[in-house]
């Protein structure tokens, strides 16, 4: 095991068990623990209705618990505001993906630019050795190559949220929580009395805390532009909708049609304003794009085999993958799947250590 005494380690404390639990084993190690949080969203900006509190992440609560926290730990905490840096690359992007018919996964995109290169960045600046965070995920050092693997607690592994990470991040960064459970980590939190020991887990996106995203979009781009034709895949046209973002692959909920079989959402095409839907059979996808490829092991071959995870709550496929250039690919999963949804990531794995990923593009015809 690495041993952080003397180190320099700056934690990003959410305020959470998690990286409440990473401050305090590292300083209890011996490191000389830095506490940043990160303050990415005006909280100000958003009132709601009956003024309700929402348990999401990176709220002003959390800010407050994280610096109780690290007063607690008697270590220095400092809070970094990143509010327009998160507006541009997780919120802007947040919308235009949902405008463009796709389904966006946030999670990935802060902690790529966030937490992983400004976060990190700051850390550096501050001559630490390691940015420590409380991920759920294994860093392993193989001569001078670092591996990136699944946590030991298969329930709260995060490594599909890290596909990004490049080799000079993976030498910065530490996961101190990756071999231990989360029933392992509260134990700890209770042992060294954190005042968050029993802090209930953070739900929904930090800049939609009702969970309202239809809202929230209306709020950002308008609403009434994006209104269309609900067509089934046979070319019928069977309603109305009142705008694509409203719609996510899968949905089955909220369709309105009456149809002797249940309806799924099978395709959004935003070009035309078209929602397709049709029986659950036409769900099935066996070939789908993916783009922006970010490999963590040195790129695999022209084609290769690996299993791929096409959204964090999923179990892996074995597949065939091609790579069609440098930065997209083509993959062919053995066994068709419900659900891949254009926007989402795909994650390649070898047994538990993570290769690389991308975004999933679109289905691939049996034709192609």
């Amino acid at each position: 095991m690495e041993s952080f005494a003397g180190k320099r380690v700056v934690v990003a404390m959410s305020g959470g068990v998690d990286s409440s639990v990473t401050a305090a084993l590292l300083k209890e190690q011996g490191a000389e623990v830095i506490g940043l949080t990160m303050q990415i969203w005006d909280y100000r900006n958003f009132t709601s209705p009956d003024g309700q509190h929402f348990g999401t992440c990176c709220s002003l609560d959390d800010v407050y618990d994280a610096r109780r926290v690290a007063e607690q730990l008697r270590i220095p905490f400092y809070v970094v505001n990143f509010e327009k840096e998160f507006a541009q690359a997780v919120i802007d992007a947040f919308c235009a993906d949902y405008f463009a018919g796709r389904t966006p996964n946030p999670c990935v995109l802060c902690n790529q630019v966030l937490k992983f290169e400004l976060l990190l960045r700051r850390a550096m600046e501050l001559d630490a050795d390691f940015l420590a965070t409380g991920h759920y995920a294994r860093i392993a050092r193989e001569g001078a190559y670092y591996a990136l693997r699944k946590g030991r607690d298969a329930a709260k592994d995060q490594s599909y949220f890290l596909f990004t990470l490049t080799q000079e991040q993976l030498s910065k960064v530490r996961f101190p929580l990756g071999e231990l459970t989360k029933e392992e980590v509260r134990a700890h939190a209770a042992r060294l009395q954190l005042r968050v020991a029993e802090k209930a887990e953070s739900q929904d996106l930090c800049f939609v805390p009702d969970g309202d995203y239809v809202r929230f979009l209306e709020e950002q781009r308008g609403a009434g532009t994006m209104d269309g034709e609900i067509v089934h895949v046979d070319g019928r046209v069977l309603a109305r909708h009142h705008g694509t973002y409203r719609y996510t692959i899968g949905q089955r909920r909220g369709l309105g049609i009456a149809w002797p079989e249940p309806l799924f959402v099978v395709g959004i095409d935003a070009a035309s304003k078209r929602v397709m839907v049709g029986e659950k059979p036409f769900l099935a996808v066996s070939a789908f794009t993916v783009e922006k490829v970010n490999w963590i092991v040195p790129p695999p071959a022209e084609s290769f085999t690996a299993a791929c995870r096409i959204r964090y709550r999923h179990h892996e496929v074995p597949s065939h993958i091609q790579c069609v250039d440098g930065n997209q690919l083509r993959v062919h999963l053995n066994t068709a799947q419900h659900g891949v949804t254009p926007g989402q990531a795909a994650v390649f794995y070898r047994d538990d250590e993570v290769l690389g990923g991308g975004w999933i593009g679109r289905a691939v015809l049996g034709t192609e």
